[in-house]
């Protein structure tokens, strides 16, 4: 099986820059990308699962693997939200899904986004992971748009363990994420 380019570009490219720029003496200091957890949350699906089944159907193409489905943690009566109810799906991808799902994230979908300016960089939370809102599910060139129904959202986690938000930042940037300026 063939190496994906990301991995290939980070193993070859990236660890040598990043060694250099924060001074490290080993490889295995330097911050790697864990795990992305793309995750579509739909509270609607707690009433009807056909829309779940739908988004984990979507899902699944999107990401090349089987989502599981997410359910309530607590009961929330303003939304007749019950305790276990499904509430939407996620998939956690990691090795080479990962970075193939990567590639085509930053270098075909985010070019089909309208209006698109960048990425903010506000996404970082306290552990040094990105965090990135996507209001439609159709800049996936998977998805064929005669048969979309509805637009779902997705929330994409790229989980790293970099120790700075420095660090963090600069991985994500020499994959190419088109941060705004």
């Amino acid at each position: 099986m063939k190496k994906p380019n990301l991995l290939e570009k980070y193993d070859k490219e990236i660890i040598p820059e990043l060694m250099k720029k924060f001074g490290y003496t080993n490889k295995m200091q330097v911050p790697k990308l864990k795990k992305i957890v793309v995750n579509i949350g739909l509270g609607e699906g707690s009433k009807e699962f056909k829309i779940i089944e739908k988004a984990m159907a979507e899902l699944t193409i999107i990401a090349g693997q089987k989502p599981i489905i997410t359910r309530a943690k607590a009961a929330i009566s303003n939304f007749k939200i019950r305790k276990g109810d499904p509430v939407g799906c996620k998939v956690t991808l990691r090795g080479i899904r990962m970075y193939e799902f990567l590639d085509r994230f930053i270098n075909v979908a985010i070019p089909r986004i309208k209006d698109f300016r960048g990425v903010s960089l506000k996404g970082y939370d306290n552990s040094n992971n990105y965090n990135l809102g996507i209001k439609e599910h159709t800049i996936f060139p998977e998805m064929d748009s005669d048969k979309i129904e509805g637009v779902i959202g997705m929330n994409i986690t790229f989980n790293l363990d970099a120790k700075t938000r420095e660090e963090a930042h600069e991985l994500l940037k020499m994959f190419n994420m088109p941060f705004r300026k």
